[in-house]
């Protein structure tokens, strides 16, 4: 049995995610701000849970070390994120801020907790990015600069941990049906527009995220680190395909 803990658990991605763990066997930290929805969903999976600021260090470490002080934690993913769709001259500083604290910060608390707690067994960690991390895209400018650096961040931390034998990689999706991008796959307009961005020519499930996840954390794949799993429809790298 693995011990994973979940950042953002209750998002669409952390609780699908968390579920699919639970299922295979593993124990499940689930970690995030809102107690009443951690709750609901610790009462479902019959899971611990603790309330934490993601983006703050201390905070997380804390809360995993209290939650998990009875054996060593294996595995950690940080599921939290935040999606800013403005061109830079529309994007004011507490806008970029609060982008790169929400998606940054708390990638570099979760490497930080991880270096922390977990150089005694060794495991897994798993950032999520985004595709505009690799791909130039139109008014993405602050949550592209958040999400590739949490690639350079899982890079230079897999190689100063390797020795712990602690393994940091990272999966890069493109548009996923998620409750954070309701508001783009919901709309007509911005779901065929975006539809024609992938070569694949469909959106990321939920599944396809968790998937990528799920198998970086699982022991048989540990010769795996600094890597980045791009799940994306082919976005980043592939020149969409003509259609009609």
């Amino acid at each position: 049995m693995e011990r994973v803990a979940i950042l953002g658990s209750t998002g669409t991605i952390g609780r699908t995610l968390a579920a699919s763990l639970v299922a295979r066997g593993d124990e499940v930290l689930l970690l995030g701000r809102n107690a009443d929805k951690l709750a609901a969903l610790a009462g479902e999976l019959r899971q611990p849970w603790a309330v934490c600021d993601c983006s703050q260090s201390e905070s997380l470490r804390s809360a995993i070390a209290e939650s998990m002080s009875d054996a060593p934690l294996s595995g950690l993913v940080n599921c939290v994120g935040s999606l800013l769709l403005k061109p830079a001259h529309a994007t004011s500083d507490e806008d970029f801020r609060q982008c790169i604290e929400t998606n940054l910060f708390s990638a570099f608390a979760t490497v930080r907790a991880a270096g922390l707690l977990m150089r005694a067994r060794g495991g897994s960690v798993v950032l999520i990015a985004s595709a505009a991390a690799h791909h130039g895209l139109q008014n993405h400018e602050a949550i592209s600069a958040a999400k590739a650096g949490i690639v350079g961040l899982a890079r230079s931390a897999a190689a100063t941990y390797a020795n712990a034998n602690i393994r940091f990689n990272v999966v890069s999706p493109g548009l996923t049906r998620t409750e954070l991008t309701r508001r783009i796959w919901d709309n007509p307009t911005s779901a065929a527009a975006s539809l024609e961005m992938h070569p694949l020519g469909r959106l990321g499930e939920a599944h396809h995220v968790v998937s990528a996840c799920a198998w970086l954390l699982d022991p048989a794949n540990d010769f795996t680190t600094g890597q980045v799993l791009q799940v994306d429809g082919g976005l980043a790298n592939v020149a969409p395909k003509r259609r009609g």
